[in-house]
């Protein structure tokens, strides 16, 4: 049984330069992933997915390989991590390497747990699932959610309006740290959830999206707590 860590970390970030490799708390945040990797010691191999020579060098200092830069038409703003998943997958296998299992993560995840990545891949091969994957629930019914147009304010569910928050059915979102795969399931249905796809449910202080510096700051903020 064969594991992959794959780290996307292109170089053209735009809405914070150079995310993949800001200093987060004394370190690249492309560390915290690579580390997280490293320690579950579930991994043949550990590599990053990057077109960029800097980023390459860094994740090779940290313990990552990056035996082929990633191409010019996944690195651009419109490439999917399903498609760059697919691009590594298929370079390994032109070289003779195939894997059974593969766990994407993400370069600015610096919150991910190595204890989050090795629970998720025991629900994955226990439960023969397609994929697995950390969410976070809602602090707030979605039901009960507002659209704002015009100054005006409408609501996106308006049969809702006068339902009881505890009444209505808890939701969640997908938390954005990691996604485990079975490669051979992958390949015959490149999605990274469908509908034999299960998932391992984190607290709010556990993740946080980075776009912008606000996100980024509160991260820092919830790395000091843990």
């Amino acid at each position: 049984m064969k594991c992959l860590a794959i780290i996307p970390a292109r170089g053209g970030s735009k809405r914070i330069r150079r995310k993949n490799i800001r200093d987060f708390l004394g370190k690249p945040i492309i560390y915290y992933s690579i580390h997280a990797a490293v320690q579950t010691k579930l991994f043949d191999e550990i590599m990053v997915s990057t077109d960029d020579t800097e980023i390459s060098t860094i994740a090779n200092d940290f313990g990552a390989s990056v035996p082929f830069l990633r191409s010019s038409k996944n690195a651009d703003d419109k490439a999917t991590t399903a498609s760059v998943i697919l691009e590594v997958l298929d370079e390994y296998s032109q070289r003779g390497f195939y894997f059974d299992y593969a766990c994407c993560i993400y370069a600015t995840a610096a919150l991910v747990k190595e204890s989050s990545i090795k629970s998720s891949f025991e629900m994955l091969v226990e439960r023969s699932f397609c994929t697995v994957f950390p969410v976070v629930a809602f602090g707030n019914p979605i039901w009960r959610s507002l659209i704002v147009k015009d100054g005006k304010v409408s609501m996106n569910w308006p049969e809702y309006r006068d339902t009881r928050s505890q009444d209505l059915p808890k939701s969640w979102y997908d938390a954005g740290q990691f996604y485990w795969i079975n490669v051979p399931a992958f390949l015959k249905d490149p999605f990274l959830y469908n509908n034999n796809s299960g998932v391992i449910e984190l607290s709010a202080l556990e993740v946080q999206d980075i776009d912008t510096l606000e996100d980024w700051r509160l991260a820092e903020y919830k790395a000091g707590l843990s």
